[in-house]
């Protein structure tokens, strides 16, 4: 872990093993952050945070540019140990580690555009505002796109003068833990540490943790929930989540349908992730006049996904993360079996060799769901798309905003005033009309009801972590004067 500058391990010696989801084969123990590590990586954020706030803003960014420089530079071994650790596509992740960086140098370049304001004056008074960072500041990422996270995610905090404890993600530590090796020289000490464990102990001691002010995650909505708690508990902290979604595509009978088939396929993460995202389109709705031909063509696209070792540079589907959730979505798949939702691909361990040992699952389409069915309400989490065939469209609508999730939708026609409408009525944060699964720099991502609170991306989320300061500024004589309600003081 990185923690003051110092590459350490726990300091009672405690350990994490991790396996490859491939093959099952043991790969390494990494160390397991427990309470007393976690108030050592805080302590030594906020020692470092107040040379840290007042470091120019030049230097900070000239700071993350070279940081953009170690990832471009080790983005194959980072890539790699993602793939071998996570499952997904070593393409793929050593993809994630550009997007890092591109996510990066917006951040670094935008910062700039944190401002205040100067307020209408009030007599002799001038009033302005500024931005402040709170000080130290602890985020939680998820396993599906470790060092996309892990680095991406260093990017905001620290460009507003905060200091940061980040917590990997312990089904899939092995790039997190190289990142603290290779990284370790580019900040000052304790601007940046990184440590590792589970959720109930390392995550929950970051949490409850009195100095940080700060709490960022990106992880399913219990979680987040959990992480509410336990702040609320010890006193009033800052939280901004971005949690799951059950994520609707609506397809009209005008829309291009190979363009359509393509999006569906893109936007349910089949490869790149597995399914394992909470942006995946995981609800598609079809009309009926399309809904026979739509399917075929889609899941002919489908099987031409190439399923294989992460490691293969040709795969471009891998395998999910762990036993765990493994078993947790083949769950889901006997469940829409017996809920009556008709299986019309995958289903299991993809045919051929290679599969036996890993938790593979071929991409699985489920056609015949409603929306009384768990399996259209629930995030599954992994490569399982619930088809559901509508026709009116105000029906379609409502049943899309009918889950507890409002993270994203996709809206595909012709008709420029149908696709504004639909997206202006679908409750979500993010909707693609004609597209989908795609991020754009400086397009905020948020989600609607239990999607999350707050934005990552874009400016927005450099502004949540700092906090506005009014200054009132004396120009004329002191003067004792009795106390009006929104007037002069």
């Amino acid at each position: 872990m990185l923690i003051g500058g110092e590459v350490v391990a726990a300091r009672g010696g405690e350990t994490i093993e991790t396996t490859s989801p491939a093959d099952g084969r043991f790969l390494a123990k990494v160390p397991f952050a427990q309470r007393e590590d976690v108030n050592q990586a805080v302590a030594a954020a906020k020692e470092a945070f107040p040379a840290w706030r007042k470091t120019p803003l030049v230097e900070k960014a000239a700071r993350m540019r070279a940081f953009v420089r170690v990832l471009r530079e080790h983005a194959e071994e980072l890539g790699i140990l993602d793939a071998i650790d996570c499952g997904n596509p070593a393409k793929a992740m050593i993809g994630d580690v550009g997007m890092a960086c591109g996510g990066l140098e917006y951040i670094s370049g935008v910062a700039m555009e944190v401002k205040g304001q100067t307020l209408p004056s009030m007599g002799e008074n001038w009033l302005l505002t500024r931005r402040e960072p709170y000080g130290v500041v602890g985020r939680i990422v998820p396993f599906n796109h470790p060092i996309l996270f892990m680095a991406w995610k260093i990017g905001a905090p620290v460009m507003t003068g905060n200091t940061l404890v980040l917590k990997g993600p312990e089904q899939a530590p092995l790039s997190s833990m190289y990142l603290s090796e290779i990284m370790k020289d580019v900040f000052p000490p304790g601007v940046v540490n990184i440590i590792c464990g589970d959720g109930p102990t390392t995550g929950d001691a970051l949490v409850r943790h009195p100095e940080v002010k700060r709490i960022a995650l990106v992880g399913s909505v219990e979680t987040g929930q959990r992480i509410q708690a336990s702040a609320a508990e010890v006193g009033v902290k800052h939280v901004s989540l971005e949690l799951g979604g059950k994520n609707p595509m609506i397809v009209f009978p005008d829309a291009d349908l190979d363009e359509a088939v393509e999006a569906a396929a893109f936007g349910m993460n089949f490869h790149w992730c597995q399914g394992q995202s909470c942006g995946s389109t995981s609800r598609l709705f079809l009309h009926e006049e399309i809904h026979d031909e739509f399917l075929e063509k889609l899941i002919e696209r489908v099987k031409k996904i190439r399923i294989g070792h992460p490691l293969d540079p040709e795969t471009q589907m891998g395998c999910l993360v762990s036993k765990e959730h493994y078993e947790k979505v083949m769950g889901y798949v006997e469940l829409g079996k017996k809920e009556g939702a008709r299986l019309v691909h995958g289903g299991g361990k993809p045919e051929g060799e290679g599969f036996e040992d890993g938790y593979f699952l071929a991409p699985t389409i489920f056609d015949d769901v409603t929306m009384e069915m768990r399996l259209a309400n629930e995030e599954i989490f992994g490569p399982v798309l619930s088809v559901l065939r509508w026709s009116d469209r105000e029906k379609v609508i409502q049943e899309a905003n009918a889950v507890e999730y409002g993270l994203t939708g996709a809206v595909w026609t012709t008709d420029i005033r149908t696709a504004f409408e639909v997206a202006d009525a679908l409750d979500t944060g993010y909707v693609w009309i004609n597209g989908s699964g795609s991020h754009f720099l400086g397009a905020p991502f948020s989600g609607h009801k239990n999607s999350g609170t707050d934005s990552e991306e874009g400016i927005e989320e450099l502004l949540s972590y700092t906090q506005s300061k009014t200054v009132s500024i004396g120009l004329g004589a002191v003067k004792a004067k009795e106390p009006s309600r929104g007037g002069q003081a």
